[in-house]
């Protein structure tokens, strides 16, 4: 009897889970609000650069970076909706309402394993735009830096390939 109490709490310690999912979920939706803001911003300064003859320096540099960096931000926000979608159903249960609408096969999880490898492959995506973005913004002191962040993130690339190769992934 004790032995069912415990393992009836222990199970339903899982539960904690969605602190992660919702927190998740929530901070997934100020980066889209953030980033929308962002691409907001741009679309204003673009009306005032072609009629209301505002032109700043290095204009379109800046736009471009802008806009690269709400990419970036639109990214990390997917990263965080597939790891809050992925730990409800790996943990909690599965997700009834999107069965046959084409959206259990985009956020569909059925392992940890799984779970790392969208995860990683959405961060890589990110690193390649913030390495673009980088590049832009010229924060980098030479081409030496600028190539072996370069490396770094081919290097991610590659481990992850190798990673998901050898995996049974479809």
């Amino acid at each position: 009897m004790l032995e069912h109490f415990f393992e009836k709490g222990l199970w339903a310690s899982r539960l904690i889970v969605l602190l992660a999912v919702i927190f998740s979920i929530l901070a997934a939706f100020a980066l889209f609000f953030l980033a929308s803001a962002d691409l907001y911003h741009v679309v204003v300064a673009t009306y005032q650069y072609f009629f209301m003859g505002v032109h700043p320096a290095d204009f379109h540099a800046d736009i471009v970076a802008d806009i690269i960096g709400a990419i970036d931000l639109y990214l990390i926000a997917v990263v965080l909706l597939i790891f809050g979608f992925g730990l409800y159903e790996l943990f909690i249960s599965e997700i009834d309402v999107a069965k046959g609408t084409g959206g259990d096969k985009i956020l569909y999880v059925s392992s940890l394993d799984e779970l790392k490898d969208k995860i990683a492959k959405v961060i890589v995506m990110v690193l390649v735009v913030s390495f673009f973005q980088r590049v832009l913004h010229t924060e980098y002191k030479g081409a030496q830096e600028m190539f072996y962040f370069a490396i770094s993130i081919t290097a991610l690339s590659l481990g992850l390939f190798l990673l998901h190769k050898g995996g049974k992934h479809e």
